[in-house]
């Protein structure tokens, strides 16, 4: 299973369009706040959406990254004085773009400047006429003005079209990127704004590559610079801050977070920087659970050591155990406390780096993998429904970025989650996973061989109503 980078799919529109409604429908669950008050959704929400009906839900070859952004206002409002400046950024940073509109209102002037700017980026553009199940809705062709080819009437409260809508998704949506194979171990600095990440990027570089200034946010863009280090290229990627909700200003700050999760699409290593001074962030949880997503090494960094005035040597040991607390999902980061002032502690970063990568290019022999497995189905069998018990047949090692394991079997619907955390641990003792997530997925042979019989079947009936009578 390849290292995929995963497209991008943003959602733009006027407030109380029914964006938040139709990201949930998308999503498959409640996850954006949805209200009746224009403008709810003050910043981006992301998710990872999974479109190939029967692929599986954790292969990445059948999923996209969904975002939700700020509806359009008044572009009298302060929020959203720079709307085309915050469409051009969707533009850049999605591979599709679906504006939603209701249904229920003539498509005006700011609406038409939208699709123009959308339409310029040369990116696929969909037009979701959403609300299309209420009263007063408008006929489709009021909105083919607008210039969009590609319109689908939608009701995100009904889901009606949301299968139309997937359809066409997988039509345009790229190919999930594979990256050429190289040498270059590639860091991403993940973070807040103001955490030091500049500072510590140039203390890395060994030289003044960005810009360093006490605004926060100064960073817009993703800097980056190769170095080398014990035989090795070493590129660094510098990002802009990210702000916790309801404080993203204007709209290239909003869309921030899309270069964000660029960064961690590109990068093996993620160091996410904590200032010491204000730790247990809500938004430093967020990020540490993106970068576990998308299958990427970890590394939770406390910045601005030396601004602790009064530490000795058990302060470090008792702020160690407060930070794993917080971040109990990902027990398996690594922790470091750092100054990028004094340098302290920084040249060890790229020693746990390498450090992770060695253990992510491990190649475990499937002999040893099912030795493993075979142990611990007798050590703990897996429970189930009567006649009903899952059966775990085999597992190998198909991928290193990030580690990836496959089991075989049948009846694995019914594997509890606790017992895929009892492999993982397993597999986590045995082999060294320090420092980066690893990836379980459990293929049911027998819908495996269900799902190749209606393939083939559909291509059959297919064949049969193209070929002339």
């Amino acid at each position: 299973m390849p290292s995929q980078k995963l497209p991008t799919v943003a959602i733009i529109g006027r407030a109380n369009a029914g964006k938040s409604s139709l990201f949930n429908r998308l999503v498959g669950y409640q996850h954006a706040i949805v209200a009746r008050e224009a403008g709810t959704t003050r910043d981006n929400v992301i998710t990872k959406v999974n479109y190939k009906r029967y692929s599986d839900k954790d292969d990445p070859t059948g999923q996209f990254w969904l975002v939700d952004t700020a509806g359009l206002k008044d572009p009298d409002d302060e929020f959203e004085a720079q709307i085309q400046e915050q469409i051009t950024e969707a533009a850049d940073s999605a591979d599709v773009i679906i504006v939603a509109v209701d249904s229920t209102e003539y498509p005006g002037d700011e609406l038409r400047s939208v699709a123009k700017t959308a339409l310029k980026s040369k990116k696929p553009v969909i037009l979701a006429v959403n609300k299309a199940d209420l009263k007063g809705s408008l006929d489709t062709d009021e909105f083919r003005r607008l210039g969009i080819r590609d319109i689908i009437r939608t009701s995100a409260e009904h889901a009606s079209g949301i299968g139309e809508l997937f359809d066409k998704l997988t039509e345009l949506l790229p190919a999930a990127h594979s990256a050429e194979p190289d040498d270059i171990v590639r860091i991403a600095l993940i973070g807040r704004p103001n955490v030091g990440k500049s500072t510590l990027f140039n203390r890395l570089a060994g030289k003044q590559q960005a810009i360093v200034a006490n605004v926060a946010g100064t960073t817009r863009d993703l800097n980056r610079v190769r170095v080398g280090y014990h035989g090795k290229t070493i590129e660094l990627i510098d990002t802009a801050g990210v702000r916790r909700s309801g404080r993203q200003e204007r709209g290239i700050e909003k869309f921030s977070v899309l270069r964000t999760l660029q960064a961690i699409e590109e990068a093996d290593i993620c160091f996410l920087l904590m200032d010491v001074n204000e730790l247990n962030v809500a938004l430093d949880q967020k990020l540490a659970g993106m970068i576990s997503d998308a299958g990427k090494g970890l590394v939770l960094t406390v910045s601005k050591w030396d601004s602790v005035m009064e530490k000795d040597a058990y302060t470090r040991d008792a702020l160690a155990p407060r930070i794993t607390r917080t971040f109990d999902f990902v027990p398996w980061a690594g922790l470091i406390f750092t100054s990028a002032e004094t340098g302290q502690n920084v040249t060890k970063l790229y020693d746990l780096a390498l450090d992770i990568m060695g253990r992510r290019a491990q190649a475990p022999k499937t002999r040893q993998l099912n030795d493993l497995l075979q142990k611990a189905i007798s050590d703990h069998p897996p429970a189930g429904l009567k006649n009903t018990h899952p059966r775990l047949r085999y597992m190998v090692h198909t991928d290193t970025a990030p580690p990836w394991f496959v089991i075989y079997g049948s009846n694995l619907k019914f594997i509890h989650w606790s017992y895929k955390r009892y492999l993982e641990r397993l597999v986590r003792e045995k082999f060294d996973y320090s420092g980066t997530p690893i990836k379980f997925s459990f293929r049911d042979e027998k819908q495996i061989k269900a799902n190749r019989e209606k393939a083939a079947q559909q291509a059959a009936h297919k064949t049969e109503t193209d070929s002339p009578a």
